[in-house]
Order: C-alpha cells, then sequence, then structure tokens
C-alpha cells in the first residue's frame, strides 16, 4: 500500500523498530481557534507525539467527557467547521506527521462521503476514527476509504467478543483502536486493568498494530501501558494542559511541550 494511510502503519513501524510505543496525541481542530489549534498540535508533532489525531468538534459528544466536551465547544462557539478541520489537517500533515480525523459520524454524513474522503486525501490526512460506527454498520465509509487508500480505524473494547474483534480488526487498516475504559473519555488516575488483556485477545487475530486509549496523564502510566501496546493514544490530558492556561496561551503551550516529552519519554522507557 502507498496511500496516505501508509504512512500511519510506517510511524507504528518506526516506533517498534526503536523497541518502543508510538506517542498518539489528540487535540480538536479549532481550539481554542483555528490558528491557535495548529500551532498547539505542531507543539505536540515537535515534542514528540509519532501520530496525530486531529478532534472534528460535535454538538452531541455523547463518548467524550467533560474536558474535550469543553474544549470542542468552544471550538463550535467559535464557528469551526469542517473546512476549519481539513485545513488543520493540511498543516500538520505538511509536517510529515501521520494525521488522521477522529470523528462521529453525522457530520461526515452530512458533508457527504465520499467529498470527505476525497478532500481528506487531497489535504493529506491519513484516514479516519470513528468511534460510533462499526464495519457492519453499512456506511459508506469503507468503499471511500479503499478508493484513497485512507486509513480505517475502528475501535474494539473488553466488552467486544472475541468474534467481534476478528471482525472488527479485519475491517481496520492502519491501527486498531483498543478502548479500554468502559464509558466516556477523560484523563484518570490510575490505568485500567481492562488494557492488558484487551490487547493480548486483539494481537491474537491482527498484525496491525494496537493503539490503547484510556485517560493517560503522564509519562508514568504511559511507560505502563506500553509495556504491552503497540501504540498509546492521549487526548483529554493535552486539553487540559491548554484549558488550565487559557489566559495565558504562551503558557499554555509550554504546559503542552512539557507534558509531551515527559508522555514521549514514558513511552520509550517501557
Amino acid at each position: 500500500m502507498s496511500g496516505p494511510g501508509a504512512r500511519t502503519a510506517a510511524a507504528f513501524a518506526r516506533a517498534a523498530d526503536e523497541q518502543r510505543a508510538a506517542l498518539v496525541g489528540y487535540l480538536p481542530a479549532g481550539f481554542p481557534d483555528v490558528e491557535g489549534g495548529i500551532e498547539a498540535i505542531k507543539v505536540l508533532v515537535d515534542a514528540g507525539c509519532d501520530v496525530i489525531e486531529v478532534g472534528l468538534p460535535y454538538s452531541d459528544p455523547v463518548m467524550d467527557g467533560p474536558t474535550i466536551q469543553a474544549a470542542a465547544q468552544q471550538a463550535l462557539d467559535r464557528g469551526v467547521r469542517v473546512s476549519d478541520v481539513l485545513r488543520t489537517v493540511e498543516a500538520v500533515a505538511a509536517t510529515g506527521t501521520p494525521t488522521v480525523v477522529m470523528t462521529y459520524w453525522n457530520p461526515i454524513e452530512r458533508y457527504g462521503v465520499a467529498r470527505f474522503a476525497a478532500d481528506l486525501d487531497a489535504a493529506g490526512g491519513a484516514g479516519l476514527i470513528t468511534p460510533d460506527i462499526t464495519p457492519d454498520s453499512r456506511t459508506e465509509w469503507p468503499v471511500a476509504a479503499d478508493a484513497h487508500d485512507l486509513d480505517k480505524v475502528f475501535l474494539v473494547a473488553p466488552s467486544s467478543t472475541d468474534a467481534r474483534i476478528a471482525m472488527t480488526t479485519q475491517a481496520c487498516r492502519g491501527f486498531v483502536y483498543a478502548t479500554a475504559v468502559m464509558g466516556v473519555t477523560g484523563a484518570r488516575a490510575t490505568t485500567s486493568e481492562l488494557a492488558g488483556p484487551l490487547v493480548k485477545r486483539t494481537k491474537a487475530v491482527t498484525d496491525l498494530p494496537v493503539a490503547v486509549g484510556l485517560g493517560v496523564s503522564n509519562g508514568g502510566q504511559a511507560a505502563e501501558v506500553a509495556s504491552y501496546a503497540d501504540g498509546v493514544i492521549v487526548g483529554s490530558a493535552f486539553v487540559r494542559a491548554l484549558l488550565d492556561h487559557a489566559d495565558d496561551r504562551v503558557a499554555g503551550l509550554r504546559a503542552l511541550a512539557a507534558l509531551t516529552a515527559d508522555l514521549a519519554d514514558g513511552v520509550r522507557r517501557a
């Protein structure tokens, strides 16, 4: 495969060659505003993220915790649109870092699935993470993604049966997203005891990298997850670093860089 999605696989392979997990960083587009969001994501890249997830802000984020909801609402209040998300993707992908969009399905359906796939490809995006659709949900996404060699990242959870995990991973391209916390997202003080067994079950049926999202917020937790996963996904902690410095953007970017460096060190310590 030589399309844009191949960049994600290459980033995980590079990390594996270095005998470490990849660090996957998430921030929503348009937060605190479009240009500020691009600047913040570039800080993640410069400080050690291997793959970037750009969130598409949505008005009914049923799976997001309060931290990400607050950031997405700020972006929506400022009028962020899908075109701003694509502009963010283009700016980040230009750094050479694989950039995927994390989105609920409704905005993509409204935009037009084939149109979005074409525009994401044109922006240099690598693919989509789609938390609220499954491979058997009969959307147009798999066909549109295949037409542009885009990543198709679906989620597995502790509640997934072995048969469900096998079906889901077979439909994935790029990596598999293991969500090891039941319920909404958010940074947590401890990692989940469900994550390790979920990764083991998932890796038993696929050769794709398995990245874990469970509320990691520091390098110690990142090291723990990196000891059994191919990737460590961090979102709420990055958003919180910016929210905590809402009145001082420079301080927020410094905090973001320091947190990213700690997490990047963590995935290497494992």
